[in-house]
């Protein structure tokens, strides 16, 4: 099976394309919007507050340290690019599903 468009295996770590909602009323993955995972996030996009919860229920989600999650690019857009090292695609799309 292909994976999902939003999700790219680079060697032993995986990218994940994200359409960001923040100011929602909860955290959680609520589907596919052009091509990238949604995330609607309970935190307002000031200061990076946005992106820091991104960051803490993308670790959450994927039981991975923060550490491990880093934003590639789209910092200031809600069209982001996260790095999620040292995860295999099928990890990633467990956990992803499994939180659905």
């Amino acid at each position: 099976m292909a994976p999902p468009s939003w999700l790219i295996v680079r060697n032993s770590d995986v990218l994940i394309d994200v359409h960001a909602q923040p100011g929602a009323k909860r955290s959680a993955i609520v589907g596919e919007h052009g091509g990238r995972l949604k995330i609607a996030i309970a935190s307002p996009p000031v200061d990076g507050k946005a992106n820091s919860a991104l960051i803490a229920f993308l670790a959450k989600t994927l039981s991975v340290s923060k550490s491990t999650i880093e934003i590639v690019n789209g910092e200031t857009s809600r069209q982001k690019r996260f790095l999620i090292k040292q995860m295999t695609q099928s990890e990633c799309l467990n956990k992803i599903f499994g939180a659905l």
